[in-house]
């Protein structure tokens, strides 16, 4: 017995059938926010679904090649993001995405040489802040924030409040050429610590 559920779009979708065909899950951390990317194929139907973030962003129906491409974007800045579907052997198939051209693997790898990211717990509230280094952007909780730059005896200070905190990202000199420069969040005089996504 199919069990429905009620979508957006008020659309009845079996439940079981989508379960049968959701073959691939990623989660991607961008300047905005973690993204959740879910591929839907059917194999027998041809139907390709993709949703980013629960939402629904293509769907074709009886495609009859079964093989591709799938292409998106992500995210409030549009990053493209391409699902290929390749055929493994028989009826196995192998689902990889891509990010900016790059494999999700390669183009994490760079996002932690461009971006600085911190999560911290304020008046009750998580918050996650991501620094873009090439363009000293500051996102918070998905939102790009205003900074106001400052240079110090020893670096720069880029100021941001998030809600009645004061919070500055403080970048200095590692002294070592491959570690190059070290950037710190700063919030309420307390150093945050950094995650590595």
């Amino acid at each position: 017995m199919a069990t429905w559920m009620e979508t957006d779009n008020n659309e009845d979708v079996s439940y079981i059938d989508r379960m049968a065909d959701l073959v691939a899950v990623w989660e991607v951390g961008l300047s905005d926010g973690v993204h959740k990317i879910e591929f839907e194929h059917g194999t027998t139907s041809g139907k390709r679904v993709v949703y980013v973030d629960g939402k629904e962003i293509i769907r074709k129906e009886w495609m009859f090649k079964l093989v591709g491409k799938e292409t998106f974007t992500v995210g409030a800045a549009n990053t493209k993001a391409t699902i290929n579907i390749d055929a493994v052997s028989g009826f196995a198939y192998e689902y990889t995405l891509e990010i900016d051209g790059k494999s999700l693997k390669k183009y994490l790898e760079n996002r932690s040489k461009t971006t600085n990211t911190w999560v911290l717990h304020l008046d009750g509230t998580d918050f996650r802040v991501v620094l873009e280094k090439d363009t000293m952007d500051v996102w918070c909780n998905g939102k790009k924030v205003e900074t106001a730059g400052e240079f110090v005896e020893d670096g720069t200070e880029t100021h941001f409040s998030i809600g009645k905190h004061n919070c500055y990202i403080k970048a200095i000199s590692s002294g070592k050429r491959r570690e190059g420069i070290l950037h710190m969040l700063i919030v309420d005089d307390g150093e945050i610590p950094e995650v590595l996504e």
